[in-house]
């Protein structure tokens, strides 16, 4: 056992035997001593029921670590949980030089996220409980992975509740601004100390392929930022136009493009909605459509917006479809639930006038496991539609 235990409610611990890890500090009975630290937690008769990240200043108060009992939290745990995690990779490593190592409670590491590109690693450490154990995390990656350097993007928002702060840091080795990386044979810069999420947007690249196994005839990739889809679509597609809001995230895909010899692909500076409306009225069709906006719902509360928002999007790229063409439409939203998304689907169907097939549904890759009794860990979902007329 360790010096400081947290006693939870019965509501809490039932939440940890339905197979979620977190516990909320409205069902903490008794707190520990210390603002973050790793703790043995117990039920309200007493009773051990596991060992968890304690973090003072978080609504999530306490996140389950393991469920045996008298764990040893230390460097030789850190080691084999994440060689376990890094081990269920081994399927992505020979199609991607970028992708997701660690899934916080997607693989039993609550709150910590680690990405390769190349031979660099970007690190989340997510909470404070976490960050007691940053050198433990940093030395068992190094032995694992060989990297020639760690970086830690701890720039996400989720850190201030947490009571900690902002800021992105070299933790090991040496690691460049940026990183050119492939998937599936195409290739990208990544940047690592100022792009999107840890870089890249490593989550579609399931869907970059099936996107590119399908592009034909003109295609649009709306919200292109540097381009991954448009990279994608321009290996079947005849001529793609790459639609992005942002100049200096536009200049990146056309360096993507000149990187893949890519010269089918129009880069347009353009607020998404006002070209799609755009187009719509001046009555062009494209083949081959993809529709992969950022989440809309942040919160609960915007989530009836949010959803005009994707209806809209996709009920006038329904409407741009030529006969037999092909729309792929995604949402990174956590808020709008698979059947949220699929009735809004079902609702722009309807409003566009067109008959249109559903050829497949989408989630996230393998890198980005979703355990199915935490909710959280899943948020991407998509739909490929074909029109039939």
């Amino acid at each position: 056992m360790s010096e400081t235990h947290a006693v939870v409610s019965a509501r809490g611990a039932k939440r940890w035997a339905d197979g979620h890890p977190w516990i909320f500090r409205s069902d903490v009975v008794q707190s520990p001593v210390g603002q973050a630290c790793v703790v043995d937690v117990r039920d309200p008769r007493g009773r051990a029921i596991g060992t968890a990240l304690w973090s003072s200043a978080s609504e999530i108060a306490l996140r389950l670590l393991d469920s045996a009992l008298d764990t040893k939290i230390d460097a030789v745990w850190w080691h084999e949980r994440l060689a376990r995690a890094i081990a269920r990779r081994t399927a992505v490593a020979p199609v991607a030089t970028a992708y997701r190592l660690v899934h916080g409670e997607g693989d039993g590491l609550p709150s910590l996220i680690v990405d390769r590109y190349d031979r660099w690693l970007v690190v989340q450490l997510l909470s404070a409980g976490l960050e007691t154990f940053r050198a433990e995390i940093v030395s068992a990656l190094v032995k694992l992975t060989g990297c020639a350097g760690i970086i830690a993007r701890n720039d996400a928002s989720v850190r201030v509740r947490e009571g900690l702060s902002r800021n992105v840091e070299v933790l090991y080795g040496e690691v460049p601004d940026e990183v050119t990386v492939e998937e599936n044979g195409v290739k990208y810069v990544a940047a690592l100390r100022t792009g999107q999420k840890t870089g890249a947007f490593l989550d579609q690249r399931e869907n970059r392929a099936l996107v590119a196994s399908v592009a034909r005839g003109r295609a649009l990739d709306l919200f292109s930022y540097h381009g991954s889809f448009a990279l994608h679509l321009a290996r079947g597609a005849s001529a793609v136009t790459s639609v992005d809001s942002s100049g200096p995230a536009l200049a990146r895909g056309q360096q993507n493009a000149a990187l893949n010899l890519a010269t089918n692909i129009e880069f347009v500076e353009a607020d998404a909605f006002e070209f799609i409306r755009a187009e719509v009225q001046a009555g062009r069709r494209y083949e081959t459509i993809v529709v992969d906006p950022p989440a809309f719902a942040k919160n609960r509360a915007s989530l009836a917006g949010a959803t005009r928002g994707y209806r809209d999007l996709n009920l006038h790229a329904m409407r741009l479809l030529a006969p037999g063409g092909l729309l792929f439409t995604a949402s990174c939203s956590y808020h709008l639930t698979k059947p949220l998304f699929l009735d809004m689907l079902r609702d722009a169907g309807a409003a566009s006038g067109r008959r249109l097939i559903l050829r497949g549904l989408t989630a996230q890759p393998l890198d980005h496991p979703e355990l199915v009794t935490v909710p959280e860990t899943g948020y991407l979902k998509g739909a490929l539609l074909e029109a039939l007329d």
